[in-house]
């Protein structure tokens, strides 16, 4: 069977993982999760207990989740070097290496915006606290980044890789938070406008808001979540 991943909207992360593997170009499945619906459905649990996205069902039926995961297996299986870089060399190391800082740091910083958005029932001067507060991490992660970006026209090479379908997933939080605005950080507002140009990541985000494209054709088409929630069931 083909490996299912399972990506979430709106405006979910794992919108990267989805242009990773058009990158990837082997066959693929999609299964699309509304997380502020089906994901906190008691039946999404048997998927993923800890109620996120992305989630991979493997070619094996297995379930693999996080994103660092899911792209090591992503990675272990190019062995074209599509999307990622032949073991031990110094692209390698710098692609986990950019891959790591995006997943904790700069993915954490918008912890504290998402927690204020959300928070139910509404409490107005902890929220207050907490955008300020993540405003201010968001601000530094970015400067971080800005400062890491060379001079290739992505992340670690003239063409993209697993480090960039991470990154570009999160990098437009910061628009959807208003933070603050991209052009402060000029190199990375220019790698994210390479990225959102790209065919796999229009494809990407177009599926995100339900418009199903047709990608590279590497996509076998979508599995509904009752389908797999089935699947699973103790």
């Amino acid at each position: 069977m083909e490996p299912i991943l399972l990506y979430g909207h709106p405006a979910g992360s794992s919108m990267g993982l989805v242009a990773a593997l058009e990158w990837l170009g082997q066959p693929y499945r999609l299964c699309r999760v509304d997380m502020l619906g089906e994901m906190r459905l008691p039946a999404y649990r048997r998927i993923n207990p800890r109620v996120e996205t992305p989630a991979l069902i493997t070619d094996r039926g297995d379930v693999l989740t996080e994103t660092m995961a899911i792209a090591a297996w992503l990675e272990a299986r190019d062995t074209e070097r599509r999307v990622s870089f032949a073991p031990a060399t110094r692209d390698a190391d710098r692609m986990h290496q950019l891959m790591a800082f995006i997943n904790t740091g700069f993915t954490g910083a918008f912890a504290p915006l998402w927690a204020a958005m959300e928070m139910e029932p509404p409490k107005p001067a902890m929220q207050a606290a907490l955008r300020e507060w993540g405003g201010q991490g968001v601000i530094e992660r970015h400067d971080r980044l800005e400062e890491m970006i060379g001079e290739t026209q992505f992340l670690i090479a003239d063409r993209p890789s697993l480090a960039d379908g991470v990154l570009v997933g999160v990098a437009r939080w910061l628009d959807f938070h208003r933070v603050a605005e991209k052009a402060r950080w000029p190199k990375l507002t220019a790698l994210r406008n390479r990225l959102e140009a790209d065919a796999a990541v229009i494809y990407a985000s177009a599926l995100e808001s339900g418009d199903m494209q047709q990608g590279s054709g590497a996509c076998r088409g979508h599995v509904e979540l009752a389908e797999l929630t089935e699947r699973f069931a103790a």
